[in-house]
């Protein structure tokens, strides 16, 4: 697939090559990169999820193909009309759902500004996963409960909720009595599965300050550079926190941890060689495991515990969707002399490879 869309990229005319994107997660914060370098933009809609796209935000955006559902995003003739209007694809979260793994593998034959073969990489359930990278990598993480029976400390249990399943359906427990107590009960309310369940991870809850610590790899430059930090605001959690002790007791459901928002936050200076000594880690063992690597966004979420110790406990191998590091992060302000979103950060490498003629050397 790299050589396929290498080769198509080399075809493009460098005056007219449009950055692409799918109409959910991170769409907006690339549409606004894209435009501050001048590129021209195309985002890929689903019919009744299009407004914010076509309507609301409408000036980010020079093309809008419309589907009727997400997944056919690698049917033939979308591949052609992407190909079409030299378009460089940016891979969200939301990308890897709708159309699958696989077909991102073998059918997307677009240029990806990502990393292609390590979207799949972000399961708990496949061989060379996130665990893997980290523990090849030394990236501190939790430590995995092997097997319920064996919980005996506070734990995050990790699954997919039953119903949307790009959701999370986590839940924590101190006991392998309460894990079979507050499973059963969620299995039947509905919000999830017994068959996720049996290949759920269980991690010893790790107790700290919560930071997803956004970066940025450049294929140009073989450089990691800190975009910053933010904190996930996530329901019904976040409601919960904000409770009184008693009013805590009176809350009989289990707490939800759906994402709606997102904090912005600096690191203490004093760790900052610690922030970027994990991405550097983190990109280099990518790249020997995942040649030609991660290009581009990735960010490792986790806490800092007592001790200042970071412990990643997600990874995401992808634009992380925080489009408050435009305004919140001080990072790039330091490094290029302005405030700059993700999607731009993205858009200037893609304008470096556009001007030297780089651009197959960006692209999976």
């Amino acid at each position: 697939m790299r050589s396929r869309v290498q080769a198509l990229a080399k075809t493009y005319d460098p005056d007219n090559v449009h950055i692409g994107v799918l109409g959910s997660h991170s769409a907006l914060e690339v549409g606004y990169g894209a435009r501050e370098e001048g590129f021209k933009t195309v985002v890929v809609c689903q019919k009744g999820r299009e407004k914010t796209y076509t309507k609301r935000f409408r000036n980010l955006f020079d093309e809008v193909i419309l589907l009727e559902k997400f997944s056919h995003i690698s049917s033939p003739d979308t591949v052609e009309k992407l190909k079409n209007l030299n378009t460089i694809f940016v891979p969200n979260r939301s990308f890897s759902v709708y159309c699958g793994y696989d077909n991102i593998e073998t059918t997307f034959e677009v240029p990806l500004f990502g990393a292609r073969q390590m979207l799949r990489a972000e399961e708990r359930d496949v061989p060379k996963n996130q665990y893997y990278l980290m523990e090849k990598s030394g990236v501190p993480f939790p430590r995995i409960i092997e097997t319920p029976n064996h919980i005996d400390r506070l734990v995050m249990v990790k699954l997919s909720q039953a119903k949307k399943r790009v959701e999370r359906g986590f839940f924590t427990c101190a006991s392998f009595e309460e894990y079979t107590r507050k499973s059963e009960d969620l299995i039947k309310k509905g919000l999830i599965l017994k068959e996720d369940l049996e290949k759920a991870v269980i991690e010893e809850f790790v107790v700290g300050a919560l930071f997803n610590l956004d970066y940025f790899y450049s294929p140009l430059h073989d450089d990691i550079e800190f975009m910053g930090a933010d904190q996930r605001i996530e329901t019904d959690i976040e409601g919960v926190l904000h409770m009184t002790a008693e009013e805590q007791k009176a809350f009989s459901r289990t707490p939800t941890v759906i994402p709606i928002g997102h904090r912005g936050l600096t690191v203490r200076e004093s760790q900052l060689d610690t922030v970027f000594e994990l991405g550097e880690k983190f990109a280099k063992t990518c790249k020997q495991e995942y040649p030609p690597g991660i290009f581009g966004c990735f960010a490792l979420q986790g806490v800092f515990d007592r001790d200042l110790k970071f412990y990643t406990f997600d990874v995401s191998l992808r634009v992380p969707g925080a489009p408050i590091l435009l305004t919140s992060s001080p990072y790039t302000m330091y490094k290029y002399g302005v405030q700059m979103s993700v999607g731009r950060r993205i858009a200037m490498e893609i304008r470096e490879a556009v001007d030297a003629g780089r651009l197959s050397d960006c692209v999976t």
